[in-house]
């Protein structure tokens, strides 16, 4: 299990984490800290610049999830992580990729006034660094409002709420433990999905509107945009499986098996396995059944109609060309058989 204790900058995360593992039997306390000031040292300063926090890198994202799941696997029972977390996709990302290790997070935010936040970050030690006291001062400022923005929002919705605003960081460490112990700071909804172990199976399935625009749906349990679909089971045939996916994260039922648009082999790109991807036609929906569609969810955090140029913007090249290609498919009336997103034989 993982006690995620989120928080603005100032709020007392790491001095109560520090008092929580002393409540909490067999458990560490983990850092992510540690994690971005490694990519510090080992990226290049051109990457670190094209970004303004390194909560920005897919890397950092990443290796929380793995170093996580490695630090429980070696010395088990809770982790203690003190991190702000303030945007919902990295939440549900990184929430998720612990998920699909089965590992619950039991989510807690530390809500002290912003005027108290205010005087902490004012008074609060620095590095030693040039210019670092304004710099850095400052970083946690601007970090005031998003943290307000996400309270009123999903942080809210989603995490369980401690004023620390007059507690000391014991107290705080105690009322954390209190929340986790009677399960007031119950474990997140977020969808497991194991993460695979060989090539996988995925059908998706395209559903267009009554514009003939296509339905990209955005999952809480990985970053990027993507179709109606999901991963084949055992002995389930890849129509069915994109039916029951499209049932269970749009609620939108659909009368008959769709026709198949694209196959499409997706080569391994380390650490992910490939294997087949196939894109069906779903058809056209008419308004009322697009009102229909069941969202927000525990599997979906958003979804849009869009055009093939906006569909160009928002989807993963491989997924894309994978796009381009069933449109293709849908308007000749055939089926194209691909490879990494080319056609292999004749269009």
């Amino acid at each position: 299990m993982i006690v995620w204790v989120n928080g603005a900058f100032g709020a007392g995360k790491t001095s109560a984490a520090r008092e929580l593992i002393e409540l909490i039997p067999n458990s560490t306390l983990f850092d992510p800290e540690v994690i971005g000031g490694g990519l510090h040292e080992l990226l290049p300063a051109k990457r670190l610049a094209e970004v303004s926090d390194y909560q920005d890198l897919p890397l950092w994202r990443r290796l929380v999830v793995d170093t996580a799941a490695a630090l429980l696997a070696e010395v088990g029972g809770v982790l203690v992580v003190p991190m702000t977390l303030l945007r919902q996709d990295y939440r549900d990302e990184i929430f998720g990729g612990l998920a699909s290790r089965r590992i619950a997070v039991r989510h807690v935010v530390l809500t002290p006034d912003e005027t108290i936040l205010r005087e902490r970050i004012s008074g609060r030690p620095l590095p030693d660094l040039p210019e670092g006291d304004t710099r850095v001062r400052q970083w946690s400022f601007d970090h005031i409002e998003p943290y307000r923005a996400a309270l009123a929002g999903w942080l809210g919705a989603d995490a369980h709420r401690i004023d620390t605003g007059a507690l000391t960081p014991c107290e705080t460490a105690e009322r954390i433990a209190d929340a986790v112990r009677t399960g007031a700071a119950s474990v997140c909804d977020i969808v497991q999905t194991p993460e695979p172990t060989a090539e996988t199976l995925a059908a998706g399935v395209l559903l267009f509107d009554e514009r003939d625009r296509v339905l990209l749906v955005d999952p809480t349990y990985k970053a990027g945009w993507e179709f109606p679909g999901g991963v084949v089971e055992p002995g389930e045939a890849p129509a069915r499986a994109g039916m029951r996916e499209v049932a269970e994260e749009t609620g939108i039922q659909l009368a008959q098996a769709p026709r198949l648009l694209v196959a499409d082999w997706e080569p391994p790109r380390p650490p992910g396995y490939g294997g087949m991807r196939f894109l069906f036609d779903g058809g056209r929906l008419d308004s009322a059944e697009a009102r229909q569609m069941l969202l927000p969810g525990p599997e979906l955090r958003d979804c849009r109609f869009v055009t093939e140029e906006e569909a160009a913007r928002l989807l993963p090249s491989v997924r894309y060309e994978r796009l381009r290609w069933a449109l293709r498919a849908r308007e000749r009336g055939v089926t194209l058989y691909l490879e990494a997103g080319v056609p292999v034989g004749p269009e």
